[in-house]
Protein backbone atom coordinates (compact mmCIF):
# COMPACT_ATOMS: atom_id res chain seq x y z
CA UNK A 1 0.00 0.00 0.00
CA UNK A 2 1.20 3.51 -0.80
CA UNK A 3 -0.18 6.87 0.30
CA UNK A 4 -0.89 7.76 -3.33
CA UNK A 5 -3.01 4.61 -3.73
CA UNK A 6 -4.85 5.45 -0.52
CA UNK A 7 -5.55 8.94 -1.87
CA UNK A 8 -6.83 7.40 -5.09
CA UNK A 9 -9.17 5.05 -3.23
CA UNK A 10 -10.60 7.94 -1.24
CA UNK A 11 -10.85 10.33 -4.19
CA UNK A 12 -12.97 7.89 -6.21
CA UNK A 13 -14.61 6.32 -3.16
CA UNK A 14 -13.47 2.83 -4.10
CA UNK A 15 -14.42 0.98 -0.93
CA UNK A 16 -17.44 -0.82 0.45
CA UNK A 17 -19.56 2.01 1.81
CA UNK A 18 -22.26 -0.32 3.17
CA UNK A 19 -19.98 -1.81 5.78
CA UNK A 20 -17.81 1.24 6.39
CA UNK A 21 -17.98 2.75 9.88
CA UNK A 22 -15.61 4.94 11.86
CA UNK A 23 -13.25 3.25 14.26
CA UNK A 24 -15.25 4.56 17.25
CA UNK A 25 -18.34 2.79 15.87
CA UNK A 26 -20.12 5.86 14.45
CA UNK A 27 -21.74 5.64 11.04
CA UNK A 28 -20.76 8.19 8.40
CA UNK A 29 -21.70 9.21 4.90
CA UNK A 30 -19.49 10.99 2.39
CA UNK A 31 -21.47 13.76 0.74
CA UNK A 32 -18.35 15.01 -1.06
CA UNK A 33 -14.84 13.55 -0.61
CA UNK A 34 -13.19 16.95 -1.07
CA UNK A 35 -10.91 18.50 -3.64
CA UNK A 36 -7.59 16.70 -4.12
CA UNK A 37 -4.80 18.99 -2.92
CA UNK A 38 -1.33 18.73 -4.50
CA UNK A 39 0.05 21.64 -2.46
CA UNK A 40 0.92 22.02 1.21
CA UNK A 41 -1.74 21.07 3.73
CA UNK A 42 -4.38 18.33 4.05
CA UNK A 43 -4.84 15.88 1.17
CA UNK A 44 -8.46 16.81 0.40
CA UNK A 45 -10.02 20.21 0.92
CA UNK A 46 -13.61 21.33 1.53
CA UNK A 47 -15.06 17.85 2.03
CA UNK A 48 -18.59 17.25 3.33
CA UNK A 49 -18.89 14.33 5.76
CA UNK A 50 -22.09 13.43 7.62
CA UNK A 51 -21.25 11.66 10.89
CA UNK A 52 -24.36 10.22 12.57
CA UNK A 53 -26.77 13.17 12.25
CA UNK A 54 -24.21 15.99 11.97
CA UNK A 55 -22.82 17.40 8.70
CA UNK A 56 -19.17 18.39 8.92
CA UNK A 57 -17.52 20.60 6.31
CA UNK A 58 -13.74 20.68 6.33
CA UNK A 59 -10.61 18.87 5.22
CA UNK A 60 -9.62 15.20 5.05
CA UNK A 61 -6.09 13.96 5.74
CA UNK A 62 -4.83 10.51 4.73
CA UNK A 63 -2.00 8.40 6.13
CA UNK A 64 -0.93 4.78 5.98
CA UNK A 65 -1.08 4.64 9.81
CA UNK A 66 -2.85 6.77 12.38
CA UNK A 67 0.46 7.38 14.14
CA UNK A 68 1.75 9.17 11.04
CA UNK A 69 -0.36 12.14 12.09
CA UNK A 70 1.81 12.61 15.14
CA UNK A 71 5.01 11.57 13.40
CA UNK A 72 4.44 14.44 10.91
CA UNK A 73 3.52 16.78 13.79
CA UNK A 74 0.21 17.77 12.23
CA UNK A 75 -1.20 18.43 15.70
CA UNK A 76 1.14 21.45 15.85
CA UNK A 77 0.37 22.73 12.34
CA UNK A 78 -2.44 25.29 11.99
CA UNK A 79 -3.01 24.13 8.38
CA UNK A 80 -4.62 20.99 9.83
CA UNK A 81 -6.95 22.67 12.34
CA UNK A 82 -9.96 22.21 10.09
CA UNK A 83 -9.51 18.47 9.42
CA UNK A 84 -12.81 16.71 10.07
CA UNK A 85 -11.78 13.14 9.14
CA UNK A 86 -8.55 11.17 9.28
CA UNK A 87 -8.56 8.34 6.72
CA UNK A 88 -5.91 5.66 7.28
CA UNK A 89 -5.04 2.23 6.00
CA UNK A 90 -4.24 0.85 9.46
CA UNK A 91 -5.50 2.30 12.71
CA UNK A 92 -2.49 1.56 14.92
CA UNK A 93 -3.58 3.78 17.84
CA UNK A 94 -6.93 2.24 18.83
CA UNK A 95 -6.60 3.24 22.49
CA UNK A 96 -5.46 6.83 21.91
CA UNK A 97 -7.90 9.73 21.96
CA UNK A 98 -7.07 11.26 18.57
CA UNK A 99 -9.94 13.78 18.80
CA UNK A 100 -10.39 13.69 15.01
CA UNK A 101 -12.61 10.81 13.76
CA UNK A 102 -10.64 7.98 12.15
CA UNK A 103 -11.75 5.75 9.29
CA UNK A 104 -9.61 2.67 8.64
CA UNK A 105 -9.99 1.55 5.04
CA UNK A 106 -8.01 -1.69 5.14
CA UNK A 107 -10.92 -4.10 5.51
CA UNK A 108 -13.24 -2.28 3.11
CA UNK A 109 -11.31 -2.20 -0.19
CA UNK A 110 -11.93 -4.77 -2.97
CA UNK A 111 -9.22 -7.41 -2.99
CA UNK A 112 -9.25 -7.56 -6.79
CA UNK A 113 -8.33 -3.89 -7.07
CA UNK A 114 -5.40 -4.22 -4.70
CA UNK A 115 -4.17 -7.41 -6.33
CA UNK A 116 -4.44 -5.74 -9.74
CA UNK A 117 -2.46 -2.71 -8.59
CA UNK A 118 0.17 -4.86 -6.90
CA UNK A 119 0.56 -6.91 -10.09
CA UNK A 120 1.09 -3.76 -12.15
CA UNK A 121 3.73 -2.40 -9.79
CA UNK A 122 5.69 -5.66 -10.04
CA UNK A 123 5.20 -6.21 -13.79
CA UNK A 124 8.46 -5.95 -15.73
CA UNK A 125 6.82 -6.04 -19.17
CA UNK A 126 6.70 -3.25 -21.77
CA UNK A 127 3.86 -1.63 -19.82
CA UNK A 128 2.18 -2.74 -16.60
CA UNK A 129 -1.28 -3.38 -18.08
CA UNK A 130 -0.08 -4.89 -21.36
CA UNK A 131 -2.24 -8.02 -21.13
CA UNK A 132 -5.40 -6.00 -20.44
CA UNK A 133 -5.01 -2.87 -22.55
CA UNK A 134 -7.12 -4.29 -25.39
CA UNK A 135 -10.11 -4.38 -23.03
CA UNK A 136 -10.31 -0.58 -22.73
CA UNK A 137 -13.07 0.97 -24.82
CA UNK A 138 -12.29 3.08 -27.87
CA UNK A 139 -14.08 6.12 -26.48
CA UNK A 140 -11.74 6.16 -23.47
CA UNK A 141 -8.75 5.93 -25.78
CA UNK A 142 -9.98 8.83 -27.94
CA UNK A 143 -10.42 11.24 -25.01
CA UNK A 144 -7.21 10.05 -23.34
CA UNK A 145 -5.21 10.55 -26.54
CA UNK A 146 -6.43 14.15 -26.74
CA UNK A 147 -5.37 14.74 -23.14
CA UNK A 148 -1.94 13.16 -23.68
CA UNK A 149 -1.38 15.20 -26.83
CA UNK A 150 -2.34 18.41 -25.02
CA UNK A 151 0.07 17.59 -22.18
CA UNK A 152 2.88 16.92 -24.65
CA UNK A 153 2.25 20.18 -26.50
CA UNK A 154 2.27 22.08 -23.23
CA UNK A 155 5.56 20.49 -22.17
CA UNK A 156 7.18 21.24 -25.51
CA UNK A 157 5.80 24.78 -25.41
CA UNK A 158 7.50 25.23 -22.04
CA UNK A 159 10.87 24.64 -23.71
CA UNK A 160 10.02 27.22 -26.37
CA UNK A 161 9.03 29.73 -23.67
CA UNK A 162 12.36 29.11 -21.92
CA UNK A 163 14.19 29.84 -25.18
CA UNK A 164 12.14 33.02 -25.61
CA UNK A 165 13.09 34.19 -22.15
CA UNK A 166 16.77 33.60 -22.93
CA UNK A 167 16.56 35.34 -26.33
CA UNK A 168 14.71 38.43 -25.05
CA UNK A 169 11.43 37.31 -26.67
CA UNK A 170 13.00 36.88 -30.11
CA UNK A 171 10.91 34.27 -31.96
CA UNK A 172 13.26 33.87 -34.92
CA UNK A 173 16.28 33.38 -32.66
CA UNK A 174 14.41 30.86 -30.47
CA UNK A 175 13.23 28.96 -33.53
CA UNK A 176 16.81 28.90 -34.86
CA UNK A 177 18.11 27.42 -31.60
CA UNK A 178 15.47 24.68 -31.53
CA UNK A 179 15.82 23.94 -35.25
CA UNK A 180 19.58 23.53 -34.96
CA UNK A 181 19.18 21.39 -31.84
CA UNK A 182 16.87 18.98 -33.65
CA UNK A 183 19.08 18.90 -36.75
CA UNK A 184 21.66 17.36 -34.43
CA UNK A 185 19.27 14.55 -33.42
CA UNK A 186 19.66 12.80 -30.09
CA UNK A 187 23.43 12.31 -30.17
CA UNK A 188 24.21 15.91 -31.07
CA UNK A 189 21.37 17.89 -29.47
CA UNK A 190 23.66 19.82 -27.16
CA UNK A 191 26.56 20.82 -29.46
CA UNK A 192 24.22 21.83 -32.29
CA UNK A 193 22.15 24.00 -29.95
CA UNK A 194 25.30 25.54 -28.51
CA UNK A 195 26.51 26.26 -32.05
CA UNK A 196 23.24 28.03 -32.90
CA UNK A 197 23.44 30.11 -29.73
CA UNK A 198 26.97 31.18 -30.68
CA UNK A 199 25.85 32.37 -34.15
CA UNK A 200 23.11 35.00 -33.96
CA UNK A 201 20.81 35.28 -36.95
CA UNK A 202 21.96 38.84 -37.54
CA UNK A 203 25.43 37.49 -38.32
CA UNK A 204 24.14 34.66 -40.51
CA UNK A 205 21.89 37.10 -42.39
CA UNK A 206 24.96 39.07 -43.50
CA UNK A 207 26.18 36.01 -45.40
CA UNK A 208 22.86 34.50 -46.37
CA UNK A 209 23.76 34.64 -50.09
CA UNK A 210 27.15 33.00 -49.58
CA UNK A 211 26.67 29.28 -48.92
CA UNK A 212 30.37 28.38 -48.35
CA UNK A 213 30.63 31.08 -45.68
CA UNK A 214 27.55 29.72 -43.92
CA UNK A 215 29.03 26.22 -44.02
CA UNK A 216 32.31 27.54 -42.65
CA UNK A 217 30.56 29.25 -39.76
CA UNK A 218 28.45 26.24 -38.77
CA UNK A 219 31.17 23.62 -39.23
CA UNK A 220 33.84 25.82 -37.67
CA UNK A 221 31.83 26.64 -34.55
CA UNK A 222 31.30 22.90 -34.02
CA UNK A 223 35.06 22.33 -34.12
CA UNK A 224 35.05 20.43 -37.40
CA UNK A 225 37.52 22.74 -39.19
CA UNK A 226 40.38 22.53 -36.68
CA UNK A 227 42.27 19.52 -38.11
CA UNK A 228 44.72 19.62 -41.03
CA UNK A 229 42.39 19.47 -43.99
CA UNK A 230 43.44 18.49 -47.50
CA UNK A 231 41.51 19.34 -50.63
CA UNK A 232 40.58 22.69 -52.11
CA UNK A 233 37.08 23.03 -50.68
CA UNK A 234 37.85 21.98 -47.07
CA UNK A 235 40.95 24.22 -47.04
CA UNK A 236 38.87 27.14 -48.32
CA UNK A 237 36.26 26.59 -45.58
CA UNK A 238 39.00 26.50 -42.99
CA UNK A 239 40.58 29.76 -44.19
CA UNK A 240 37.18 31.44 -44.33
CA UNK A 241 36.32 30.34 -40.83
CA UNK A 242 39.61 31.48 -39.32
CA UNK A 243 39.06 34.89 -40.91
CA UNK A 244 35.49 35.17 -39.59
CA UNK A 245 36.47 33.82 -36.19
CA UNK A 246 39.02 36.60 -35.77
CA UNK A 247 36.78 39.27 -37.29
CA UNK A 248 33.80 38.57 -35.03
CA UNK A 249 35.75 37.17 -32.07
CA UNK A 250 33.85 33.89 -32.24
CA UNK A 251 34.33 31.28 -29.55
CA UNK A 252 33.89 27.76 -30.99
CA UNK A 253 31.71 25.30 -29.12
CA UNK A 254 33.72 22.94 -26.95
CA UNK A 255 31.10 20.22 -26.77
CA UNK A 256 32.23 17.37 -29.06
CA UNK A 257 30.02 16.25 -31.92
CA UNK A 258 29.51 12.51 -32.30
CA UNK A 259 29.92 10.33 -35.37
CA UNK A 260 29.84 6.92 -33.67
CA UNK A 261 26.58 4.92 -33.69
CA UNK A 262 25.32 7.20 -36.46
CA UNK A 263 24.52 6.29 -40.04
CA UNK A 264 26.68 8.23 -42.56
CA UNK A 265 23.65 10.17 -43.87
CA UNK A 266 23.19 11.47 -40.31
CA UNK A 267 26.83 12.46 -39.76
CA UNK A 268 27.08 15.93 -38.18
CA UNK A 269 29.05 17.18 -41.18
CA UNK A 270 26.12 16.35 -43.48
CA UNK A 271 23.50 17.77 -41.12
CA UNK A 272 25.41 21.03 -40.71
CA UNK A 273 25.86 21.38 -44.47
CA UNK A 274 22.11 20.84 -44.94
CA UNK A 275 21.33 23.34 -42.21
CA UNK A 276 23.58 25.89 -43.93
CA UNK A 277 21.65 25.31 -47.17
CA UNK A 278 18.36 25.94 -45.36
CA UNK A 279 19.63 29.26 -44.02
CA UNK A 280 21.00 30.10 -47.46
CA UNK A 281 17.54 29.75 -48.98
CA UNK A 282 15.56 31.58 -46.29
CA UNK A 283 15.04 35.24 -45.51
CA UNK A 284 13.48 34.53 -42.12
CA UNK A 285 12.92 31.24 -40.34
CA UNK A 286 10.00 31.50 -37.93
CA UNK A 287 8.23 34.13 -40.03
CA UNK A 288 8.06 31.60 -42.87
CA UNK A 289 6.52 28.97 -40.61
CA UNK A 290 4.05 31.45 -39.13
CA UNK A 291 2.83 32.57 -42.56
CA UNK A 292 2.68 29.15 -44.21
CA UNK A 293 -0.69 27.38 -44.28
CA UNK A 294 -0.02 24.14 -46.18
CA UNK A 295 2.04 21.36 -44.63
CA UNK A 296 3.49 20.38 -48.02
CA UNK A 297 4.99 23.86 -48.36
CA UNK A 298 6.81 23.37 -45.06
CA UNK A 299 8.02 19.95 -46.15
CA UNK A 300 9.31 21.36 -49.44
CA UNK A 301 11.04 24.18 -47.57
CA UNK A 302 12.87 21.67 -45.41
CA UNK A 303 13.77 19.37 -48.33
CA UNK A 304 17.24 20.87 -48.73
CA UNK A 305 20.32 19.32 -50.33
CA UNK A 306 23.86 19.90 -49.08
CA UNK A 307 26.34 21.66 -51.39
CA UNK A 308 28.01 19.75 -54.25
CA UNK A 309 31.15 18.90 -52.28
CA UNK A 310 29.08 16.61 -50.10
CA UNK A 311 27.78 14.65 -53.10
CA UNK A 312 30.95 12.56 -52.81
CA UNK A 313 31.73 12.99 -49.13
CA UNK A 314 30.37 12.20 -45.70
CA UNK A 315 33.43 13.63 -43.96
CA UNK A 316 36.38 15.75 -45.03
CA UNK A 317 38.83 12.86 -44.82
CA UNK A 318 37.76 10.60 -47.69
CA UNK A 319 35.56 10.44 -50.74
CA UNK A 320 32.55 8.19 -51.27
CA UNK A 321 30.25 7.18 -54.11
CA UNK A 322 28.27 9.96 -55.73
CA UNK A 323 25.08 10.64 -53.80
CA UNK A 324 23.41 14.02 -53.31
CA UNK A 325 22.80 14.55 -49.60
CA UNK A 326 19.16 15.58 -49.55
CA UNK A 327 17.31 15.73 -46.26
CA UNK A 328 15.14 12.60 -46.10
CA UNK A 329 11.39 12.47 -45.59
CA UNK A 330 11.69 10.85 -42.17
CA UNK A 331 14.06 13.56 -40.93
CA UNK A 332 11.80 16.26 -42.38
CA UNK A 333 8.81 14.85 -40.52
CA UNK A 334 10.86 14.63 -37.32
CA UNK A 335 11.83 18.30 -37.63
CA UNK A 336 8.21 19.28 -38.17
CA UNK A 337 7.04 17.24 -35.17
CA UNK A 338 9.75 18.42 -32.78
CA UNK A 339 10.46 21.95 -34.01
CA UNK A 340 7.83 23.46 -36.29
CA UNK A 341 4.72 22.21 -34.49
CA UNK A 342 5.85 23.06 -30.91
CA UNK A 343 6.95 26.59 -31.84
CA UNK A 344 3.75 27.28 -33.78
CA UNK A 345 1.64 25.86 -30.93
CA UNK A 346 3.58 27.90 -28.38
CA UNK A 347 3.06 31.06 -30.42
CA UNK A 348 -0.68 30.44 -30.57
CA UNK A 349 -0.81 29.73 -26.83
CA UNK A 350 1.16 32.82 -25.85
CA UNK A 351 -0.83 35.16 -28.08
CA UNK A 352 -4.15 33.38 -27.52
CA UNK A 353 -4.59 32.79 -31.26
CA UNK A 354 -6.29 29.45 -31.82
CA UNK A 355 -5.57 29.43 -35.57
CA UNK A 356 -1.90 28.68 -34.95
CA UNK A 357 -2.57 26.02 -32.35
CA UNK A 358 -5.13 24.36 -34.62
CA UNK A 359 -2.78 24.49 -37.59
CA UNK A 360 -0.02 22.86 -35.55
CA UNK A 361 -2.31 20.03 -34.45
CA UNK A 362 -3.74 19.61 -37.95
CA UNK A 363 -0.24 19.23 -39.34
CA UNK A 364 0.47 16.53 -36.76
CA UNK A 365 -2.67 14.73 -37.83
CA UNK A 366 -1.55 14.86 -41.48
CA UNK A 367 1.90 13.44 -40.78
CA UNK A 368 2.68 9.74 -40.86
CA UNK A 369 3.07 8.16 -37.39
CA UNK A 370 6.52 7.85 -35.88
CA UNK A 371 7.89 4.33 -35.87
CA UNK A 372 10.21 3.48 -33.01
CA UNK A 373 10.59 1.03 -30.14
CA UNK A 374 7.85 2.73 -28.13
CA UNK A 375 5.21 2.92 -30.86
CA UNK A 376 6.08 -0.59 -32.03
CA UNK A 377 5.61 -1.84 -28.48
CA UNK A 378 2.12 -0.37 -28.28
CA UNK A 379 1.29 -1.60 -31.79
CA UNK A 380 2.12 -5.15 -30.67
CA UNK A 381 -0.53 -4.71 -27.96
CA UNK A 382 -3.13 -3.58 -30.50
CA UNK A 383 -3.01 0.16 -29.77
CA UNK A 384 -3.82 2.36 -32.79
CA UNK A 385 -1.01 4.48 -34.26
CA UNK A 386 -2.26 6.09 -37.48
CA UNK A 387 -0.75 9.57 -37.38
CA UNK A 388 1.86 11.69 -35.63
CA UNK A 389 -0.92 12.74 -33.22
CA UNK A 390 -1.19 9.12 -32.13
CA UNK A 391 2.55 8.53 -31.90
CA UNK A 392 3.15 11.73 -29.92
CA UNK A 393 0.40 10.74 -27.49
CA UNK A 394 1.91 7.27 -27.10
CA UNK A 395 5.37 8.69 -26.43
CA UNK A 396 3.86 10.89 -23.73
CA UNK A 397 1.97 7.93 -22.26
CA UNK A 398 5.08 5.76 -22.09
CA UNK A 399 7.46 8.34 -20.65
CA UNK A 400 5.10 10.13 -18.27
CA UNK A 401 2.73 7.39 -17.11
CA UNK A 402 3.76 3.84 -18.00
CA UNK A 403 7.47 3.99 -17.20
CA UNK A 404 7.05 5.77 -13.83
CA UNK A 405 4.08 3.47 -13.06
CA UNK A 406 1.59 6.32 -12.66
CA UNK A 407 -1.29 3.94 -13.36
CA UNK A 408 -3.55 5.78 -10.90
CA UNK A 409 -3.30 8.96 -13.00
CA UNK A 410 -3.86 7.17 -16.33
CA UNK A 411 -7.29 6.91 -17.95
CA UNK A 412 -6.50 3.37 -19.08
CA UNK A 413 -5.41 2.33 -15.60
CA UNK A 414 -8.49 3.99 -14.10
CA UNK A 415 -10.83 2.14 -16.45
CA UNK A 416 -9.28 -1.22 -15.60
CA UNK A 417 -9.22 -0.56 -11.85
CA UNK A 418 -12.83 0.61 -11.93
CA UNK A 419 -13.79 -2.78 -13.34
CA UNK A 420 -11.92 -4.48 -10.48
CA UNK A 421 -13.86 -2.37 -8.00
CA UNK A 422 -17.19 -3.32 -9.54
CA UNK A 423 -16.38 -7.04 -9.52
CA UNK A 424 -14.91 -6.89 -6.02
CA UNK A 425 -17.88 -5.11 -4.48
CA UNK A 426 -20.35 -7.32 -6.35
CA UNK A 427 -18.75 -10.46 -4.94
CA UNK A 428 -18.18 -8.77 -1.55
CA UNK A 429 -14.49 -9.65 -1.67
CA UNK A 430 -13.06 -6.83 0.43
CA UNK A 431 -10.17 -6.57 2.84
CA UNK A 432 -6.59 -7.34 1.94
CA UNK A 433 -4.62 -8.27 5.00
CA UNK A 434 -1.61 -9.47 3.01
CA UNK A 435 -0.60 -6.04 1.72
CA UNK A 436 2.58 -4.87 3.44
CA UNK A 437 2.90 -1.31 4.63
Amino acid sequence: MTERLLQYLWQFQYYNKQSAILDNGDTFQVIHPGRYNTNQGPDFLEAKIKIEDTLWVGHVELHLRTSDWFRHAHQLDRNYDNVVLHVVWEHDLPDKDTRIPVFSMQSNVPILLLEQYEHWMNNSGFIACGSQIRDVSRIIWISWRERLLAERMQRKSAMVFAFLLQSNQHWDESFWWLLARNFGAVLNFEPFEAMARSLPLTLLARYRNNLPVLEALLLGQCGLLEADLSGEYPAMLQREYLHLKAKFQLQPVRQPVHFLRTRPVNFPTIRLAQLARLIHGSTQLFAYIKDTVQLNDVRNWLAVTASEFWDQHYTFQKTSGHRPKKLGNQMIDTLIINTVVPVLFAYGSLHNEEQYKNRALNWLDELEPEMNAVTNGYAALGVVNKSACDSQALLELKSRYCDPRKCLDCAVGNALLKRSVAVGLETNKTGYQQVSL
